[in-house]
């Protein structure tokens, strides 16, 4: 795991716990920083520091490298998530860009000169989605929305949920894993997983090719609810997460999309601050 960073930073973390690292943080000829246990740090050649002038810089070349390694020496073949301003390196590293986007007819054709990355680093919590599935899932399967801030813990928690739905339920479930960050864990011995592709399109193929029970999938727009809703007609469960704050935040098209609400603490990774039902009630 994060053998794209450059050599230096390597082995400044080497000298962390690497279970509590959530997040780094390159930006051309600035402190290296590092999500670490919750709270963001400067890392120095031999672990945390004080001060940033004892911080890491990396330059505008060490950046690039980082994209060129982490896109296995191709950026051809990550060209499409890069349009999208990120990549997914080998082991379900999510690498956000910063940089020059070029346009070509009003669309995004390619990020270039990368200037800074955010590094997100995958976790496998065992039994981190027990309590959504305890109080959602155990009685009957459900169609369910994690909600939160980015940053805490949503994708580790489907990760467990898909364990959890495979080890308890025996069900057929389709990953739909858009950034590929989902899969890079243990999801169960039941999942089928598709990687790569928009939602509308993975649950179209999905559903005709795979015969899923429940389709689970991560970071949710609005857009994307009318795939869920089509889903659902069709018989199919889903489980998704999306970046909302409270329950005053999700929209009309989520709010006709999902049997339960999960509301996580947005000051503590991964804790639930509340439960609602499909009518936004909380559930005690």
């Amino acid at each position: 795991m994060l053998d794209f960073l450059p050599t230096t930073v390597k082995n400044g973390i080497k000298n962390l716990n690497i279970r509590e690292i959530y997040e780094i943080r390159l930006r051309a000829d600035k402190p290296v920083t590092v999500n670490y246990n919750g709270e963001y740090r400067y890392l120095g050649f031999y672990g945390l520091v004080a001060l940033a002038d004892k911080a890491l810089r990396c330059d505008l070349d060490e950046i690039a490298d980082c994209v060129f390694r982490a896109g296995k020496y191709s950026v051809y073949s990550v060209e499409e998530q890069i349009k999208q301003g990120f990549i997914t390196a080998e082991n379900g590293e999510r690498i956000g860009l910063a940089g020059e986007f070029v346009f070509d007819k009003g669309q995004p054709l390619t990020l270039r000169n990368f200037t800074s990355l955010c590094i997100r680093v995958p976790h496998e919590v065992i039994d981190s989605g027990k309590e959504i599935y305890r109080r959602c899932m155990s009685d009957k399967i459900r169609s369910i929305l994690i909600a939160s801030p980015p940053g805490q813990g949503k994708t580790t928690i489907l990760r467990d949920l898909s364990r959890l739905l495979c080890q308890n339920k025996r069900k057929n479930i389709l990953i739909c894993d858009e950034r590929g960050e989902i899969s890079c864990g243990n999801a169960g011995d039941t999942c089928d997983i598709l990687k790569y592709s928009d939602k509308a399109t993975a649950f179209e193929a999905g559903i005709r090719a795979l015969r899923p029970d429940i389709i689970i999938t991560d970071e949710l727009s609005e857009n994307d609810c009318n795939a869920v809703k089509k889903a659902r007609v069709a018989g199919i469960s889903v489980v998704a997460t999306a970046h909302f704050h409270s329950i005053n935040d999700i929209c009309a098209p989520f709010l006709g999309a999902f049997e339960r609400f999960v509301l996580l603490n947005g000051d503590q990774i991964g804790k639930i601050d509340a439960i609602y039902d499909e009518n936004a009630k909380e559930l005690l």
